[in-house]
């Protein structure tokens, strides 16, 4: 079986093809087009590399599913339709991931297209945890709802974190924190989705690259008031200007770890605290957490922020081994600690193209 996943963001698409080898599917190829301004003309680039003859199945990212898809969905004008509807949901993200079905549909259109969806990891987190305390008639008429996000990765590693300590994930509690320039953290309960930081979009929860996470809504209405602020000037302000970026004025975790500077300092406590606060938090909702797994850019090459995140929580278990964190081991807590400590390097393509494969029950 040979699947493709595509990845069609606002001026890229991400490709990766994946082939059955052994009754497991590995990845074979892939590559990206960059500065992307017609669909049609990149997604024929990337069918100039591959086979389309040969293909059995093409999987998509999509962000948002919104409530209705809990599970990945075959692609049909139905389908098509529901996500186009998600867009006010996902302004910056499905136009461009519905563009990338649109133009494969017609370039393949004897090929089984499947949805993957972001969100839909986290269609199993209950109410309590899932619903915003305002008014209940305004939240269901705009659709205002803890959606979650980086559902892929979180179901991936979650599972394999399961795999590594030799758990039956129907009975293993772990708390993912999926750290790139988009960060999350996610309870995830028997193998399911209990908690996750994300909200109704990616900007809620962990410090990130450029978004600021958790704040308290009232600096908005307080920046509209006093600084005379647009709300485009605030959603740029809470998106791009945020986060490890607005404290410092770097982004990258890498530049921020390279500086000795007060700002550089500040913005490395801040990160690795906001991340300390809901491991402690999904520990008080978990109730017994058997594992914590980091995993995506930050989580899986950091070793100073693994540590950062974690240091003195003796009380819950949580010791970490300082010569396996630094030394790439994949369980760096130390022997005698009650929760084990790993790092999963994260596949979300590759649990696209597994997700795909399990719709059309091929593998």
């Amino acid at each position: 079986m040979r699947v493709l996943v595509l990845n069609c963001g606002s001026s890229s698409v991400k490709w990766r093809l994946f082939e059955e080898l052994n009754a497991e599917l590995d990845a074979i190829d892939g590559g990206h087009v960059e500065r992307v301004t017609d669909y049609g003309g990149a997604l024929r680039e990337v069918l100039s590399t591959v086979d389309g003859s040969r293909l059995d199945a093409v999987g998509h990212r999509v962000v948002h599913g919104g409530l209705r898809f809990s599970a990945p969905a075959l692609i049909d004008d139905e389908v098509v339709a529901a996500v186009e509807a998600l867009i006010p949901l996902a302004p910056l993200h499905n136009p461009s991931n519905l563009a990338g079905v649109r133009q494969a549909r017609q370039l393949l259109p004897d090929v089984p297209q499947a949805a993957v969806f972001d969100t839909a990891f986290h269609r199993t987190i209950p109410p309590q945890n899932a619903t915003y305390a305002i008014d209940a008639n305004v939240a269901i008429e705009h659709g205002v709802h803890r959606y979650g996000f980086h559902g892929t990765s979180h179901a991936y590693v979650s599972r394999q974190t399961a795999r590594l300590l030799t758990h039956d994930p129907e009975t293993f509690n772990v708390i993912t924190l999926h750290l790139g320039n988009g960060a999350s953290a996610c309870a995830v309960k028997a193998g399911r989705s209990f908690a996750t930081s994300m909200g109704l979009s990616p900007l809620e929860g962990l410090v990130m690259g450029s978004r600021s996470g958790d704040i308290d809504p009232a600096i908005l209405f307080h920046l509209h008031r006093v600084a005379g602020m647009s709300w485009e000037e605030l959603d740029d302000l809470l998106n791009t200007r945020s986060g490890l970026r607005g404290l410092c004025g770097d982004n990258d975790m890498r530049g921020v770890l390279g500086r000795s500077d007060e700002s550089a300092r500040l913005a490395l406590d801040v990160y690795c605290a906001r991340v300390k606060f809901y491991v402690g938090a999904y520990f008080a909702l978990l109730g017994k957490v058997d594992a914590i797994t980091f995993t995506a850019g930050v989580g899986e090459n950091s070793p100073v922020v693994r540590e950062r995140c974690l240091s003195e929580l003796d009380g819950l278990g949580i010791v970490l081994d300082g010569m396996r964190n630094y030394d790439g081991a994949p369980i760096i807590s130390a022997d005698h600690a009650k929760v084990r400590v790993c790092v999963v390097p994260t596949d979300e393509e590759g649990e696209i193209a597994r997700q795909t494969a399990r719709l059309l029950q091929r593998v």
